[in-house]
């Protein structure tokens, strides 16, 4: 049984001749401890997936299975780190971190909770901030922020929608390590969302495509066969992430042709600019 399954999921917004079915026909099986990646264009339906499998919306038709019981609701055993950040303005870092570690251990003293959420910001290097506000936080730390309130709450598994993509270059690589860091040391059963093609070869298992929408449906995996951890400034020269990446880019640029020559719009490809990774 797989930890995570996406059983002929589809999800259509509105009703009538007004409808529209985002997603089609999505199978999907994560094992315990994989990290996967899916990879999509631009409203292809990346976040309505993300949002599926926490529990924040329900699926028109189809099943979501964790650990094999239907998912019915969000939990903290399903942590989700998203790409606006999404913290409480009035509250510093700490007190957001905070909210998330009482709501995942009610049971649990206020000094437990505490040294928790020290913990955790610690671990995101963010100590100095403890007490800030998020106005006074730049966007790569109110996304560390975000990361450490995920984690804090100890899910099972981390969801994680584009949560990179609004960073710089450098902000982005040293979170991607600091993310990869921390799965590293338990194996949590990680699925992140990106547009970047590099960023997901660098941190998964495998990669899956999301096809553009409507009625968007997942591609072939492309398994990734580079041995972990992974040198930034190495896999330029491997010859398996040459090749996983070349064909990952064959595959996104045919089906967005495809489907630009059967509905003459315009999709936007996921990154996949030629780019040297910097450790």
């Amino acid at each position: 049984m797989a930890y995570l399954e996406l059983n002929n999921i589809y999800k259509t917004y509105g009703e009538g001749d007004s409808s529209t079915e985002v997603l089609s026909n999505i199978n999907l099986s994560i094992e315990e401890g994989e990290f996967v990646a899916i990879v999509g264009f631009t409203g292809s339906g990346k976040t309505t997936l993300v949002n599926l499998i926490n529990g924040l919306l329900k699926p028109t038709s189809g099943e979501v299975l964790f650990k094999g019981q239907p998912v019915i609701d969000t939990s903290h055993e399903r942590g989700v780190i998203f790409q606006n950040y999404s913290l409480l303005p009035w509250l510093t870092v700490g007190q957001n971190v905070f909210m998330a570690v009482k709501e995942a251990f009610p049971k649990e003293n206020k000094t437990f909770l505490k040294q928790r959420v020290s913990d955790y910001v610690a671990m995101v290097g963010l100590s100095p901030a403890i007490n800030k506000r998020p106005k006074e936080l730049s966007g790569g730390m109110r996304q560390r922020v975000a990361v450490a309130r995920a984690l804090a709450m100890n899910p099972e598994m981390i969801i994680m929608d584009e949560p990179l993509g609004a960073l710089d270059a450098l902000t982005r690589g040293n979170l991607q390590d600091e993310i990869l860091n921390i799965w590293s040391q338990d194996k949590r059963t990680a699925l992140l969302i990106t547009n970047d093609v590099d960023e997901g070869i660098y941190m998964a298992d495998r990669i899956i495509p999301l096809k553009p929408g409507p009625n968007a449906t997942l591609g072939p995996e492309f398994k990734i066969d580079i041995e972990r951890p992974r040198d930034k400034t190495a896999l330029n020269d491997n010859p398996n992430f040459k090749k996983t990446r070349n064909a990952i880019i064959e595959y996104l640029m045919d089906i967005g042709n495809e489907r630009k020559s059967v509905s003459q719009k315009e999709y936007v490809l996921p990154d996949i600019s030629p780019k040297s990774f910097v450790a």
